[in-house]
């Protein structure tokens, strides 16, 4: 359910694209270094944003190097690390983890269960590191599994669940930002779960699988509902951005929560819509 939090390229300049670029790039050798391999398939959008917004906030010591990307071997890439890449590349990686477990015992997922095994032991020292939090994370799912699993279809309850699950990943500190960034977290988080069931609705009613529009979204006003949700999720979230005191890359920041998230919406609407065409026709 990660992915939907992007840049609009088209509205950054080149120095901020390049500079977003830059955390990618580290987030994924991060990814690498600490966990191997495997570990950098995880990589997503959200948590270069997240990157990027605590960087920005507490401002840590950030290092600039260039390296050659396997991808890219003829060209050379620059990398921005500290301390916090470190911090989300594991979280990263334990969602990730999460998720496999949960593929495997809803859907049997051989290659989820495969890579849970495989990452295993890196799981269990990202525990090591952040026992308190990775504990809050997991009693999170499992509370929303239980919830997904009684069939009710409160979509605010519901997705309440990614809201605090983001929440807890935001607060990287215990200090005076800790409100904005939890709000900031939980409305994201609500926001990122709604668009994603939005996404999967038409999908997840042929398989039977849960998903909270299932009961709303045969009725005749159901995307411009969506939309209205989702807008009021963004606009708490930024509402919460800027009690932040962030000088540093803002306008990067501003292009994703402003412009960006919209991009997977916009998206998922047209190709519904075409959908909806064809089926009249």
């Amino acid at each position: 359910m990660f992915g939907y939090v992007l840049i609009n390229k088209d509205e950054l300049r080149f120095r901020e694209f390049d500079v977003y670029r830059s955390y990618y790039c580290g987030m994924c050798q991060v990814l690498k270094k600490r966990s191997g391999n495997l570990a950098q398939a995880t990589l997503n959008y959200d948590m270069t944003f997240l990157q990027l917004l605590l960087t920005s906030l507490y401002e840590p010591e950030t290092k600039l190097e260039v390296f050659r990307c396997k991808l890219h071997p003829f060209k050379k890439t620059i990398k921005r690390t500290n301390e916090i890449t470190d911090y989300i590349a594991d979280i990263n990686l334990f969602l990730a983890y999460l998720k496999c477990v949960d593929d495997w015992k809803d859907e049997k997922k051989i290659s989820s269960k495969l890579y849970s095994f495989l990452i295993g032991r890196k799981i269990n020292k990202i525990r090591k590191l952040y026992p308190e939090k990775t504990d809050k994370l997991e009693n999170i799912l499992k509370a929303s599994r239980e919830y997904e699993a009684k069939e009710e279809y409160d979509i605010d309850k519901i997705a309440a669940y990614s809201g605090e699950l983001m929440a807890q990943i935001f607060l990287y500190k215990e200090d005076e930002w800790r409100e904005p960034l939890y709000k900031m977290g939980f409305f994201l988080g609500k926001y990122i779960y709604l668009i994603d069931a939005y996404e999967d609705i038409e999908k997840d009613v042929k398989k039977g699988n849960y998903n909270p529009f299932t009961e709303i979204y045969k009725n005749e006003n159901f995307d411009d509902f969506v939309q209205k949700i989702l807008t009021m999720m963004i606009s708490e979230c930024a509402r919460e951005f800027e009690n932040l005191p962030i000088i540093e890359d803002v306008d990067i920041l501003r292009n994703i929560l402003y412009s960006g998230v919209w991009s997977k919406y916009k998206a998922v609407r047209n190709k519904r819509e075409k959908l909806e065409e064809e089926e009249n026709d």
